[in-house]
Formats: C-alpha cells, sequence, structure tokens
C-alpha cells in the first residue's frame, strides 16, 4: 500500500485504543510517527488503563484487567510488536506469557459466605428452570433481545446461585444491565465456564496495566516519533460532504485556556474516542470518601454529544451516560507497610499473592470482591510495601460492619468493613496504623452495558466515511464484547485497516462453541 509522506493522523483521546490505532498506522498502515498527532486531556496517556502513586501516599489503580489466552488475540497481535522497558529483545506478550506460565491463577476461596466459611464455588446452583433460562438467552437473536434487562430473562434463583455471583464480580454485571451484552459475554467466554470457581483461565500482566502495557506502547510511539499532547480538550469535529462520502475537516480544541484547530488535508485521517468508562473519576483517602461527580466535567462524553447532533449514525450517548446510579460503583486499593494483612489472607485463602484471583463476599451489602495481586504490582514498589485491591458492586446500601454506604464510607471505614468480613479484628489494629486506603467512585465504570437499541452505538468506520473513524469502548463491533482492553484494540484495527485499506487480515473474533471439546466442557459444567 502506498501511504502519502506526508499523510498526517490525528487521534482524540489518549487511551489505549488511540495508542494501538496509532502502533498499527505505523506498523501496518506506513505512516510516518512524526505525523501522528495523540491528543489528550489528562496530563497521562493511558485512559482507563491507569497505576500510579508512591508506598508514602498510596498507590491505586481504578481498576484491574483480567486477560483471557483464547479470547484477545487483538490485544496478542499488539503487544508482540512491543518491547519491554527492561530489554529490547522481550516483546511485552513474551514477557507476559512467561509471567503466567510462572504465576499461574487457581482460586481456592473464590467465595465467602457470612460466617467467614469458603463455600465450594465448584457447585455452580442452577436448577432446570436455569438452565432453560439461559438456553433461551443464548438461542434469542439480538434483534429479539433488544434493550431488555438481564433481569427479565431469569428467575431469582439464578441471581442467588453461585454462578451468577461469580460471574457478575468477574465482569461487572447488574442485574438491570443489557441483556445483549450478557449474552455476548456468555458466548465470548464460555471456556471458562468450567474454570469460573477457579479463574484459571485468568492471565495477567506482571505489573499493573499502566506499567506494563501502557507505558511500553507509548515509549515505543515516542521512539517512532509520535506527538502524544496534553491538557488537549477536543470539542468539535467538523464534517464536509453528503452521506454518500464525508470527510472529517477541521478538529477544533482548547488548550490552557485558548482555543485552537487542526485542518485536515485531504490525505490525513481522524480517529475519535467517543465517551469514557472512567470520566470523572474521583478520588478519597483515609479520612474521606470520593464524590459522585454526576455533571459531565470530563470532556469526552460532551464531544460526542455534539457529534451525535451532526449524524443520526453517529451514535446516542444518553443511552449510556444518562443514568450514573445505574453505573457506578467504587473502587479501593490499600497499601500496606506490614505484611500481616496479606499473610493472614493467605493462611485463610491457601492462596500466595498474585495466584488467587478475585475472592467475593457473596453475603456482603456491598458485594465486595478483592485481589491480592503479585508484588510487586507498581513499577519501583519497595519490598516492604504490599498492594491489595477490591471494589463494591452495591455502593448504595449499608454495610454490615461500618453501618455506612460504601459511597459514604472513608478509606479506613472501607478497611474495617473488608476486615470485619474477613473476621481479621484481631489485627485491625496493625492493619488500620500501617495501611493507607485510596478509593475511587467512578460515575460511568459500566455505563457500556446499559441497555441499548441497534444505533445507540455506531460503527467504527461509519458508512461513507472518508477519513475518520470511532474508537473506543461505545462503537459496534458484532459479537464482541465491550468492557475489555480486546474491544479498544480491535476497534483501532478495524478503523486503522479499514480506512487505509491495509491489505491484512483482522484476527478472527474466538467462538467457544466452535470448538466441540470446549463446547462439550461448557455445556457439562452448566448441566451437571
Amino acid at each position: 500500500m502506498d501511504t502519502a509522506r506526508h499523510t498526517r493522523a490525528y487521534l482524540v483521546g489518549g487511551g489505549i485504543g488511540a495508542l494501538a490505532a496509532a502502533v498499527f498506522l505505523i506498523r501496518d498502515g506506513g505512516l510516518r510517527g512524526e505525523n501522528i498527532h495523540i491528543l489528550e486531556e489528562l496530563p497521562v496517556a493511558g485512559g482507563s488503563l491507569d497505576g500510579c502513586g508512591d508506598p508514602d501516599t498510596g498507590y491505586v489503580t481504578r481498576g484491574g484487567r483480567m486477560l483471557e489466552e483464547e479470547a484477545y488475540v487483538c490485544l496478542w497481535n499488539l503487544l508482540e510488536t512491543i518491547p519491554t522497558l527492561d530489554d529490547a529483545n522481550l516483546s511485552v506478550l513474551q514477557e507476559t506469557q512467561e509471567f503466567n506460565r510462572r504465576t499461574t491463577t487457581h482460586a481456592k476461596a473464590r467465595l465467602i459466605a457470612d460466617d467467614r466459611s469458603i463455600l465450594d464455588a465448584g457447585q455452580l446452583g442452577f436448577n432446570a428452570r436455569d438452565r432453560v433460562d439461559l438456553a433461551r438467552l443464548l438461542a434469542l437473536p439480538e434483534s429479539v433481545i433488544g434493550p431488555r434487562r438481564i433481569e427479565d430473562f431469569f428467575s431469582q434463583h439464578f441471581f442467588d446461585t453461585n454462578f451468577w455471583t461469580m460471574w457478575r464480580t468477574t465482569f461487572a454485571f447488574q442485574n438491570w444491565h443489557s441483556a445483549i451484552e450478557l449474552k455476548r459475554y456468555f458466548l465470548r467466554f464460555m471456556q471458562e465456564f468450567p474454570r469460573i470457581h477457579t479463574l484459571a483461565g485468568v492471565r495477567r500482566t506482571r505489573l499493573n496495566q499502566y506499567d506494563s502495557l501502557v507505558r511500553p506502547v507509548q515509549k515505543w510511539l515516542e521512539d517512532h516519533g509520535v506527538r502524544i499532547e496534553y491538557g488537549v480538550t477536543v470539542t468539535d469535529v467538523d464534517f464536509v460532504g453528503g452521506p454518500d462520502r464525508r470527510r472529517a475537516s477541521r478538529i477544533e480544541f482548547q488548550q490552557d485556556g485558548r482555543q485552537g484547530s487542526y485542518d485536515l488535508g485531504p490525505q490525513d485521517y481522524a480517529f475519535i474516542t467517543l465517551g469514557s468508562m472512567t470520566a470523572d473519576s474521583a478520588y478519597g483517602d483515609d479520612d474521606t470518601a470520593p464524590e459522585l461527580i454526576r455533571d459531565k466535567r470530563d470532556g469526552g462524553w460532551t464531544l460526542w454529544e455534539t457529534l451525535a447532533g451532526k449524524a443520526e449514525d453517529f451514535g446516542r450517548p444518553s443511552a449510556f451516560n444518562a443514568d450514573v446510579d445505574e453505573a457506578k460503583w467504587e473502587s479501593f486499593t490499600l497499601t500496606m507497610r506490614s505484611p500481616a494483612l496479606l499473610k493472614r489472607i493467605e493462611e485463610f485463602s491457601g492462596n500466595a499473592p498474585g495466584t488467587g484471583g478475585l475472592m467475593t463476599f457473596k453475603d456482603s451489602n456491598w458485594l465486595m470482591s478483592v485481589v491480592v495481586p503479585f508484588q510487586p504490582h507498581f513499577d519501583g514498589q519497595p519490598e516492604d510495601a504490599f498492594t491489595l485491591w477490591g471494589y463494591g458492586l452495591f455502593v448504595d446500601t449499608e454495610g454490615e460492619i461500618t453501618g455506612k454506604k460504601m459511597s459514604d464510607a472513608t478509606g479506613q471505614e472501607v478497611l474495617t468493613e473488608l476486615l470485619g468480613h474477613l473476621g481479621f479484628q484481631d489485627i485491625a489494629e496493625e492493619v488500620a496504623a500501617t495501611t493507607t486506603v485510596r478509593t475511587v467512585m467512578m460515575p460511568y465504570i459500566t455505563s457500556q452495558f446499559e441497555r441499548r437499541s441497534v444505533r445507540d452505538r455506531p460503527r467504527v468506520v461509519p458508512a461513507g466515511a472518508a477519513n475518520f473513524a470511532f474508537l473506543g469502548q461505545f462503537v459496534e463491533i458484532p459479537e464482541d464484547v465491550v468492557f475489555t482492553v480486546e474491544y479498544s484494540i480491535r476497534g483501532a484495527m478495524h478503523a486503522v485497516y479499514g480506512l487505509l485499506n491495509v491489505d491484512k487480515e483482522i484476527p478472527g473474533i474466538y467462538h467457544a462453541l466452535s470448538d466441540p471439546k470446549t463446547a462439550f466442557e461448557a455445556l457439562k459444567t452448566a448441566f451437571s
């Protein structure tokens, strides 16, 4: 493919989708790195893949990314290109594979009961009606399911099962979320059915997602001359032409209180990230609870709202951002300067740090889950500092221990609730004195799971788009599942390959049911 020497590309947003698109533009599209501009509103790249802090003020990640061998083929395609920061001869893919060979996940305490006993999570708990309802959802086409809720398809018995507790806390589903998205998850991750109680199919990066994924990709791009401009809030994109051939002609933005714009020439491209699941995240600490921001201060949503008014096929952001209370949840990161808590968790669960995956307190009012990552989890983390991450799906119910809503709880009160569920009150004083807690309220974190119609998410490359494409978690990629790194990277690949006519095949979406052995094991698990 002959790409003009002076072709420029502008990428709105600096999340993993935009970073991946920039890699593909250089690696597969032939663009020069110095002609690629990434416009990021925040002072740091990576979007929702974050990780920062120190042992004194506390480390924090808003969420953890569980990867998967079979399903994450576009991610692996990207990472095989990117060298690690420590060894230019070792790719991030190779590092990740080697790490997971050495540190395998096999949860021995996936579910904890209210009496602090470890439940037999291998007993999924389905009855005959649950199985019929599950089969019915899988058989229905998405056009028939429409904008219905998960709870419209299942009885209360299903929602009380061990299976649903594990599935919903692994992937962060609420009962009112889209039944279409649940069906896609069932089909995409059916290979996890036999191992959902151990999370043995989970793959993780050596460090947190920012240090292990974002920083190496960013360095590769910068080494190739890509310019990342921070503090840039894109406010509008102008388009010219009719429905048969539309072009992005200008990108308007604000930076340092000043208005600016980039004009796109006839050979230039625009890749525009729509929305953000971590927009308007607010942080709390030991002594304060995080604010719940409802007024859309982040530019990701307001830009999409502006663009949606220009064309019917640019999507409908209100389908995803109109109800913060349906989309929010809260996470927390513990930074411990004593190993006491991790040692007790290891004794209780039978899992060493990094091997246990999620532990969920099934009967907790907050539906709290925690994971102890392999240590260190942050670049530069000292040997005498330890971290733990957790989250609650039900942030507006009162906790059993503190009597407070999670949304109103300080970091130390979240820690008190956790220690109470573990039954570790005998070490509570030591743990509290040596632990810093950082909490994060995310008003849109599961907004991509909201009920939707067919036209609510735009195509990656809209019909007639000559030089622009959409990126992120709010574009439509048939059969694939949102709330995954894979979705952002697959979308980036579709955007670059589609606009630039790259003569390379996009890795196919993994279908567990197409493998007879995998399908048999999944069905055997569901019907045993």
